[in-house]
């Protein structure tokens, strides 16, 4: 779960003792320019739960009220990645003196906690990272114990930090510990920055919240922002269903999400594109009928991989069911089967009689047949 700018900041940054510039939360440009006049010179920053906003002009400094109510007017309704601009962050401007980027992340080669920093703030870290990869300083922690104070210190050590060093190295255990309290799968300060009069300030930030754990943060799920979903995403997630579509042109249907995943892989091993990621696994196979249809109705699709392994769960049940929504919705592409487990002798009789079409052997030569359908 993603976090707009404000929210990450007034929830996870400044209850954590991280320094955060002044600021008011809006959603219009009159409102934009009342909190200018209080904040004074400020800066009017869209917030929406992505990346890039500063590119894609959805940051602007503003000196005046009438300055802001102006600029506030141009920022609000852009669509900036998947997002539309509904509300404004008006922040106070920052003397910025040097700028720096800090995260706490999961390493997943590792199976710990990572810490980065780097004296490149206010920057790409994709860019830093492909341009100057010694510029990021690197923090493993062992999972059972936090940052000590020799770690922090040597992770800065050399940087020329000056006066600053002692106060980047507390908000670097302050910012681990939010992250590991908050059950964060990504927190990031960028930039960090020195300012004029000494102070480390956070001036952006970036959360993401890891979704299972969001009954353990109560005070945070309702802040968070719901993901940007295309209209059959919604359809999906109206029903019950997980479905997230890709920009291939061959459809999946499969039980259980690895398989899934996994039929999803060799199409792309066989030179194919995915259009989705959508299983019926579980008591999912009884909505059938509203799963084929979700595939079906993405008009980039030219054919269909439906890929069946049963254990616990019977094929014959589960074929049931999208032989019966096949007649309904009566679907013109191609559909290839391939279906193994418990009940499969009865399933794989049940799709030739129904349907007159015989399931392959193996899951590869079915997929093939797909990849090339789609062609």
């Amino acid at each position: 779960m993603n976090f707009e700018e404000h929210a990450a900041k007034s929830l996870i940054l400044a209850p954590a003792g991280i320094p955060v510039p002044r600021g008011m939360l809006v959603a219009s440009a009159a409102e934009a320019a009342k909190a200018a006049k209080e904040i004074g010179p400020c800066v009017v920053k869209a917030q929406v739960p992505t990346g890039k906003r500063g590119k894609a002009g959805g940051i602007k400094l503003a000196g005046t009220p009438a300055e802001a109510e102006q600029v506030a007017g141009k920022i609000l309704g852009m669509t900036i990645g998947d997002y539309t601009v509904e509300r404004l962050l008006i922040e106070e401007q920052a003397k910025i003196v040097r700028e720096f980027y800090l995260a706490v992340l999961h390493d997943t080669g590792a199976k710990k906690p990572l810490i980065l920093f780097s004296t490149e703030g206010g920057m790409d870290i994709e860019e830093v990272a492909a341009e100057k990869p010694d510029a990021i300083r690197r923090l493993l922690v062992d999972i059972d114990n936090v940052p000590r104070g020799r770690d922090i210190a040597a992770l800065l050590k050399g940087l020329d930090l000056g006066a600053a060093e002692q106060q980047i190295a507390q908000i670097v255990d302050n910012l681990y510990r939010a992250f590991r309290t908050r059950d964060a799968e990504l927190l990031e300060i960028n930039p960090l920055a020195l300012l004029g009069d000494g102070r480390v300030v956070a001036l952006d930030c970036k959360f993401v919240l890891d979704d299972a754990s969001t009954f353990r943060q109560p005070d945070l799920a309702p802040a968070g922002s719901p993901p940007a979903m295309t209209d059959l995403e919604r359809r999906g997630a109206e029903a019950g269903l997980k479905l997230i579509q890709l920009d291939g042109n061959v459809g999946v249907l499969a039980n259980g999400a690895g398989l899934t995943m996994t039929t999803m892989d060799v199409i792309r091993h066989f030179g194919g594109k995915p259009a989705n990621f959508l299983e019926i696994g579980g008591e999912a196979y009884t909505k059938s009928e509203i799963a084929l249809d979700l595939v079906l109705s993405n008009p980039g699709v030219k054919s269909l991989v439906i890929n069946f392994c049963g254990a616990f769960a019977r094929t014959d049940v589960m074929a049931d069911g999208v032989v019966k929504a096949w007649h309904k919705l009566k679907p013109k592409v191609p559909v290839f089967f391939s279906i193994h487990g418990t009940g499969e002798v009865e399933a794989v009789k049940l799709v030739k009689e129904q349907l007159g079409i015989e399931p392959y052997d193996f899951m590869e030569d079915a997929v093939q047949a797909a990849v090339k359908a789609a062609q």
